[in-house]
């Protein structure tokens, strides 16, 4: 199949020159590259799922809302003491 890119100038000259220097052409390169490209990201993890171990039963403590960053640092660090380093 035929299909049409635009790779800048500096990028085409150094494909001629390496496919010139190599015995291949830029068609060759540019396939082995994508091949290896796609190979690569097959090869990559997915993030598996995290599983949070929780204790207890009843969910949340009452007035707990998650979407207040400064409200559940109130509630995890000791008054008195600072969170910051």
């Amino acid at each position: 199949m035929r299909t049409t890119i635009n790779l800048p100038d500096a990028l085409l000259a150094r494909l001629k020159r390496l496919a010139a220097e190599s015995g291949t052409t830029v068609t060759a390169l540019i396939h082995d590259a994508l091949r290896e490209a796609l190979a690569r990201r097959r090869r990559t993890p997915r993030a598996h799922r995290v599983e949070l171990t929780t204790f207890g039963t009843g969910g949340l403590q009452p007035g707990v809302n998650l979407d207040d960053s400064a409200a559940l640092l109130g509630l995890t660090v000791p008054p008195g003491v600072s969170a910051r380093r």
